[in-house]
């Protein structure tokens, strides 16, 4: 039996429907609270089997039992709202696999795996596909400042941390640099790489301008603050969902919306796995590959 099967008859053994409801809105609120308390069941048998353990020789039957009536529970809520229970379960698998794998068939990349924008540009406004980068303090003014160095010439301004106490987000172009690896994308870097793609007037201002950097480093400035109540995600295998889907949505109407969530936990993990060593010691070197989409310390 597929879904819209199921859902239609269900609809048909439906005691409160829509239009009886009234103004007290039964019709939803019934399966909504039976939802819940079906859920309840479900947990009460597996109480009973961590209790008696193969005792409760009909848990099978009662967890079967109890995922019945959660499902006709949800067949009847999506049809009080007007959904497809079908087009609800496609929508959630394609979901899932954005989360958990990568796209089928949806990747823009020359290489297997990987995105890559660019293609089809002249090399001048291409990203490189390896680069060796370091960040290190120098004195300037009187002032320690943070210098960024790509292949051995130094690129944009010198930052600090811009903060009262220093917290090492003047080290944050690590994060650019794991986007280009990982997302083939950072707006940024493509200023400070002057490889912005200048022969197409459109993609120069709505993919390389500065609403787009503005947006790259305002999700910067989220995930360092995210990352700050998260140990900066040492040891972190799996990033928060809606952190990621946030994220996303934010940069919508930008060619990185092609790239999956699971591109983006990607980007942030291995961006601060380099990010925290360099914070703590206060400068070092990483090596950027973007064929590879990795980013890692150098010694």
């Amino acid at each position: 039996m597929d879904l819209k099967q199921y859902q239609d008859e269900a609809r048909q053994t439906d005691r409160v429907p829509a239009q009886l409801s009234g103004a007290t809105d039964l019709s939803t609120i019934v399966p909504l609270l039976g939802l819940a308390g079906e859920a309840g069941g479900l947990l009460s048998e597996y109480k009973k089997f961590l209790r008696d353990g193969s005792a409760h020789r009909l848990f099978k039957e009662r967890v079967s039992e109890e995922l019945g009536d959660i499902l006709w529970y949800v067949a009847n809520v999506a049809t009080k709202f007007n959904l497809d229970l079908g087009a609800v379960a496609r929508e959630n698998l394609a979901k899932i696999r954005d989360r958990w794998e990568m796209p089928a068939g949806d990747s823009p990349s020359l290489f297997p795996g990987g995105y890559v924008f660019d293609s089809g540009y002249p090399t001048s406004e291409r990203f490189q596909r390896q680069m060796e980068v370091e960040l290190k303090i120098i004195n300037q003014d009187g002032k320690d400042v943070i210098q960024l160095l790509v292949n051995g010439e130094q690129r944009g301004a010198v930052l600090t941390d811009n903060a009262y106490t220093p917290d090492g987000y003047g080290f944050h172009d690590v994060i650019h640099f794991a986007n280009a690896a990982i997302l083939g994308w950072s707006p940024v870097l493509r200023g400070l790489l002057k490889c912005k793609r200048k022969s197409n007037k459109k993609v120069d201002e709505v993919e390389d301008g500065g609403r787009a950097g503005a947006i790259e480093e305002g999700l910067a400035a989220i995930v360092f603050d995210y990352g700050r109540n998260h140990q900066f995600f040492e040891g972190v295998t799996y990033v928060d969902y809606e952190l990621l889907k946030n994220l996303k949505s934010a940069a919508r109407h930008l060619e990185v919306n092609r790239c999956a969530l699971l591109d983006w936990q990607s980007a942030i993990i291995q961006g601060y796995a380099v990010w925290r060593p360099i914070a703590a010691a206060r400068g070092g070197k990483f090596h950027v590959d973007l064929d590879a989409r990795t980013i890692k310390l150098l010694p």
